[in-house]
């Protein structure tokens, strides 16, 4: 028994100084590539004094501020979520050509984060030795209103922008996201949609220009980067093919009126007939005509023992109130729109009004980045090509009932995205589809029980709404990531992989990202887990 216990003691020794070597070994090894990494920059940038201040390792004292700022679901910020290594915060254009060559230089892969609103933290986590290229401090911005133009850097906010526009110009504005917290950078690489998208299309749609930082440090524009590639990260995601350090965007015009409403319904007010109507309207109305509709179970306004769901209209006219009554009058008459319900308002305050703030808010408040702000969140996303049968409605209604947390978002197409060709852009959902549907669930419990019952809420809605949505393949919206629908492994680099994901987000377009993917970046630095993969090297 004594020699037992002596033996079981020795081994317990023995595995706490492996481990503890182990530990030792991997920060050895993690401080040679800091120091490593550093050299390397400080050697690509001039002046040298400035390295010390864009770049933040695990010691340092404002590493977890930096890397929590643009972390925006919570369920992606826990002790055990991956870190990267060392954060990058480029102040200017060589400070980004230097971290690219660096960090491949060192064999880490670099996660590039502008805003953070990605919905499963693609831009911040990696299951492999990473750094993260955080753009925020690029925000710079030129309006040139003669030529109806702008450059912004991919750093800026959707409200910075915004904001800047309106310090330039009254009847000028962008057809981009009604978030105004997300960052410019990935939202026009992957398509970027707001509530113009019928009037003017996506954002991707607007882009004219880019400069770009590529896998070999080189900065290209549109004219050195070919028409090839330009094409490419106008919806395809920047992430995959560079680093994108600014647009030059067309602006669109807008009256100096816009009229803004709400109408909601609910089971007992035949919201079921409410929303079979909006299908047949929202898609073919008026282009200057956007009616998101919101799908969320609720407690009955008579009834507070008896759970309802209710639809809920937010929309945005590019005209005056006058103009809109009449027209729904005659389209959806079963709304009874009335003046009062509606809201005369500048471009500007429509936008404030979008995000939740009173009309009357001081644009100011377009400026706040919100930093450190989040909560627990997963998202996924379809599309509809058929109205979804009256009678089936109230299987929906059931089942989001019983779920009791998850939301649909309806947001319609038509007007402009049916006439752009699905081959104009790597975006390829435009004609024949009617509305984009958002899966939504949002809680504030931490832990794994609360995240294992909220994450299941919208994949139980998403698998039960296969009937309704499109097809071989069943798209869905690329800049709402969901790993639910493929994942290409870390460190891998399969077409295989890619095609799973990549064919629903890019339907017909997934081949000519690949094909300019192995152009331009052949050994796949910039990748993560759902990239777009190179095509495999021939033996």
């Amino acid at each position: 028994m004594a020699k037992a216990t002596t033996l079981l003691a020795i081994l317990l020794v023995l595995v706490f100084n492996l481990s503890g070597f182990s530990s030792l070994t991997l920060a050895a090894r993690d401080d040679s590539v800091y120091e490593s990494f550093l050299q390397c920059l400080k050697s690509k940038t001039n002046p040298q004094d400035q390295i010390s201040d864009i770049v933040y390792s695990q010691t340092n004292l404002s590493y977890t501020s930096v890397l929590r700022a643009y972390i925006r679901n919570a369920r992606l910020n826990t002790s055990t979520t991956p870190k990267p290594l060392i954060i990058i915060t480029p102040k200017q254009i060589s400070h980004v050509q230097a971290a690219v060559i660096c960090t491949k230089k060192v064999d880490y892969q670099l996660k590039i984060r502008s805003g953070g609103h990605d919905y499963e933290g693609i831009s911040y986590i990696s299951n492999v030795p990473f750094f993260v290229l955080d753009m925020f401090n690029l925000r710079s911005m030129e309006v040139d209103v003669k030529n109806e133009t702008a450059w912004v850097q991919s750093g800026a906010t959707l409200g910075e922008l915004y904001y800047k526009i309106r310090k330039k110009s009254k009847v000028h504005g962008f057809p981009a996201g009604v978030c105004f917290t997300i960052g410019v950078g990935g939202h026009f690489s992957g398509g970027g949609y707001g509530n113009m998208l019928r009037k003017y299309g996506l954002a991707v749609d607007n882009v004219l220009d880019v400069q770009m930082v590529d896998a070999n440090g080189k900065l290209l524009d549109r004219k050195t980067m070919g028409e090839g590639l330009f094409w490419a990260i106008r919806g395809g995601g920047g992430g995959s093919f560079g680093v994108i350090i600014s647009y030059k965007i067309r602006l669109v015009s807008v009256p100096e009126t816009v009229t803004v409403f709400r109408v909601e319904r609910t089971l007992e007010e035949n919201a079921t007939d409410f929303v079979f109507k909006w299908q047949l309207v929202a898609p073919k109305t008026d282009n200057g005509l956007f009616m998101r509709m919101l799908l969320q179970p609720s407690t009955s306004k008579t009834n507070k023992t008896q759970k309802t769901i209710r639809a809920s209209i937010v929309a945005l006219y590019l005209g005056n109130a006058d103009t809109l009554v009449s027209l729904l009058a005659k389209e959806f008459p079963e709304m009874e729109l009335k003046k009062d319900n509606c809201n005369e308002t500048s471009w500007i305050q429509s936008v404030i009004w979008w995000a939740n703030y009173d009309i009357g808010t001081s644009p100011e408040v377009l400026l706040d980045r919100d930093i450190d702000s989040a909560k627990f969140l997963k998202r996924k996303s379809d599309y509809v090509q058929t109205p979804i049968p009256k009678d089936k409605l109230n299987g929906i209604w059931q089942l989001m009932i019983e779920l009791g947390k998850t939301g649909l978002v309806f947001n319609p197409y038509g007007g402009r995205m049916s006439e752009i060709p699905a081959t104009k852009t790597p975006f390829p959902h435009r004609a024949g589809n009617l509305f984009k549907i958002q899966y939504s669930v949002t809680w504030d419990e931490a832990g794994s029980t609360a995240e294992n019952e909220y994450l299941s809420q919208p994949r139980k809605l998403y698998r039960y709404m296969t009937p309704f949505v499109s097809k071989n393949p069943r798209g869905a919206f690329f800049p709402y990531r969901d790993l639910d629908i493929g994942v290409m492994k870390a460190g891998k680099n399969s077409y295989e992989e890619g095609s799973v994901y990549g064919k629903k987000y890019f339907n017909g377009n997934f081949d000519r990202l690949v094909k300019v993917k192995t152009a331009v970046d052949p050994d796949n630095f910039f990748r993560n887990e759902q990239s777009i993969p190179t095509l495999p090297t021939k033996a």
